[in-house]
């Protein structure tokens, strides 16, 4: 296996295109820790970066041809998804759980020792009783992410993802809760979590910079902790400057 320059992270993220993942992206490329920052996705980020490379794939149901890009990987990043509603039950489970499983597959084939965040939700039940069809099938790709054996497994289970930038919401229920995220933040600030904040975390996880546990599953709660203490070293920083 190849050795990152300067000891930095190779790092392969999917779902680049959408909420989490541009943020997830744009986070990353800025990252010291961070050297080649691999997206691939079905259409064009349309930024430029020295440390990018774009790969366009169309058929996530078969990553076989991306054997060689996700070759001499440190680690990846899942944001790809698709939102309750906005498809049908078939095309959801498909994304849901079937590309996940695809790509895990060619991922840890070609990288063994990949460390792997994946973006789940609040409410995944691998034990598929849910009456819930998202819940089910998140935790169906749960479960095969685990049996996957990654050497380091992140799942992260976020509860209403605040978009931060104006956005065409998908549905009803998120233009509601983006009406009333100043109140809901704070009455249940366990309940909701930044886009860009939870795509922070998902890149300092994957690249080893914080988590407690070299795998862990991460509820809404749980990632506003690794957000808090990622922030206490650069408060105390600043003081420190005063």
């Amino acid at each position: 296996m190849d050795v990152p320059t300067n000891g930095q992270t190779r790092l392969v993220i999917l779902g680049a295109t959408g909420m989490v993942g541009g943020y997830a992206i744009r986070y990353a490329l800025d990252h010291p820790a961070v050297g080649p920052v691999t997206a691939i996705s079905r259409r064009t980020l349309g930024i430029s970066h020295p440390k990018l490379r774009e790969v366009l794939h169309q058929d996530f149901a078969d990553c076989s041809a991306l054997a060689s890009t996700l070759s001499n990987q440190d680690a990846a990043i899942f944001c790809l998804g698709a939102y309750t509603g906005a498809v049908s039950d078939a095309q959801l489970r498909a994304v849901t759980v079937g590309y996940v499983v695809e790509f895990a597959r060619v991922l840890r084939a070609s990288s063994p020792d990949v460390a792997f965040s994946f973006l789940s939700g609040k409410g995944a039940d691998p034990t598929g009783r849910s009456r819930m069809a998202f819940a089910r099938y998140k935790g169906e790709a749960e479960n095969a992410l685990i049996a996957s054996c990654f050497p380091r497994l992140y799942i992260l289970r976020p509860a209403y993802i605040y978009p931060v930038e104006p956005r065409k919401e998908p549905n009803l229920s998120y233009s509601v809760l983006r009406s009333i995220y100043p109140v809901f933040r704070t009455l249940f600030p366990n309940q909701v979590v930044r886009a860009d904040d939870l795509a922070h975390v998902m890149v300092d996880l994957a690249v080893g910079r914080s988590g407690p546990a070299p795998s862990q599953i991460l509820e809404n709660r749980d990632i506003r902790s690794v957000i808090h203490s990622l922030r206490r070293p650069q408060t105390e920083r600043e003081k420190g400057r005063a």
